[in-house]
C-alpha cells in the first residue's frame, strides 16, 4: 500500500469519526429519557439504538477517555432496582438504560405518549450492531458465559457475519484476582464494541469497577443471557410470543424450576412499579 492511499485512508477514517461526534451529539439530544419504574429510561427504536451506538463507537476512537456505557432493563430489573438500592447505584452509573420488556414499551406510549418506540432486546441489538459494524470495520470483545457458550458464540458471530472483526473474547468465570489482567488485556487489544455478559448485577458491578480504566473501548454493552442465545444453547421464544410480551413464559415453560419462582415473585411488583410513576 502507498502513501497515497494510506493517507485517503486516514482522512477517510477521520471524517466518518468527525461525522459520528455530531450524530452522538443528536442523538443525546432526539432520544427521550423518561423515567418508569424509577429508572430514566432511554426511548428509541431497534434501528436508533444500534445507530446511535456505533456513533458512540467512532466518534471514541482516539479519544482516552472512559467508554459510553449501555445497559438494559426489564420487570426483573426494576423490581431488583426498587428492593436494593445498591443495584439501583450500578444502573445509574450507566449512559445508557434501553427497554428491554414489552410491558415496558406498552406503558411508555401509554404514559409518555411516545408513538415510536421500540422493545430494544440485547439478543435483536447485537445482530442490528453486527451487521453495521461488519461493513465500517468496527471490532467487537465478547466477555462472559461459560467457555463453551463463549466459544460457540463467537463462532456463530464469525459465521453469520464473516467480515466482522473479532478483536477477543473471554469467559466470564474470573477470580478477583485475575481481573486487572483480564481488563489491560481488553484495554490493549481495543475493541470498538465490549458486551458483557455475566447477568444482573454482576455485569453491572464488573463494569462500574472499570469504566474509568477501559479508556481504549468504545462502547460497553451489558448482555444478560446473550451468549447463550447467541450459542443455540438457549432458544427464544416465537416472533407472537414476543410481540405479546410472553417471552417470559416461553422461558419459564423451558426452565420451570429456575425461573417459575422468580417469575412468580416479580411480574406483579414489577407491574406496581410501572405504575408509580
Amino acid at each position: 500500500m502507498n502513501g497515497q492511499q494510506t493517507s485517503k485512508q486516514t482522512r477517510g477514517v477521520q471524517e466518518r469519526s468527525e461525522d459520528a461526534k455530531h450524530l452522538a451529539e443528536l442523538a443525546r439530544s432526539y432520544l427521550p429519557v423518561k423515567s418508569l419504574g424509577g429508572l430514566p429510561i432511554t426511548w428509541t427504536d431497534r434501528t436508533t439504538a444500534a445507530e446511535t451506538l456505533i456513533a458512540q463507537a467512532l466518534a471514541k476512537r482516539g479519544q482516552p477517555a472512559k467508554p459510553f456505557y449501555s445497559t438494559s432493563a426489564n420487570g426483573q430489573v426494576v423490581v431488583m432496582c426498587s428492593e436494593d438500592s445498591a443495584v439501583l447505584d450500578e444502573f445509574l452509573h450507566a449512559d445508557q438504560i434501553l427497554a428491554d420488556g414489552m410491558p415496558m414499551v406498552w406503558l411508555s406510549k401509554f404514559k409518555h405518549k411516545l408513538p415510536n418506540v421500540e422493545r430494544v432486546a440485547t439478543t435483536d441489538l447485537y445482530h442490528d450492531v453486527a451487521e453495521i459494524a461488519q461493513k465500517i470495520g468496527a471490532s467487537f470483545y465478547l466477555l462472559g458465559s461459560d467457555e463453551e457458550s463463549n466459544e460457540a458464540a463467537v463462532n456463530r458471530t464469525v459465521e453469520l457475519y464473516p467480515d466482522l472483526e473479532i478483536a477477543g473474547r473471554r469467559n466470564g468465570y474470573f477470580s478477583a484476582n485475575e481481573e486487572d489482567k483480564i481488563v489491560a488485556e481488553i484495554n490493549k487489544l481495543a475493541p470498538d464494541f465490549l458486551w458483557v455478559g455475566m447477568g444482573v448485577p454482576r455485569e453491572q458491578q464488573f463494569v462500574s469497577r472499570n469504566l474509568n480504566k477501559l479508556t481504549n473501548v468504545g462502547v460497553i454493552k451489558t448482555s444478560g443471557g446473550l451468549f447463550d442465545f447467541l450459542s443455540l444453547k438457549r432458544s427464544r421464544a416465537p416472533k407472537w410470543m414476543q410481540a405479546l410480551g410472553l417471552e417470559w413464559l416461553y422461558r419459564t415453560i423451558l426452565e420451570p424450576r429456575r425461573l417459575g419462582p422468580r417469575y412468580l415473585q416479580t411480574n406483579h411488583k414489577a407491574l406496581f412499579k410501572f405504575l408509580e410513576d
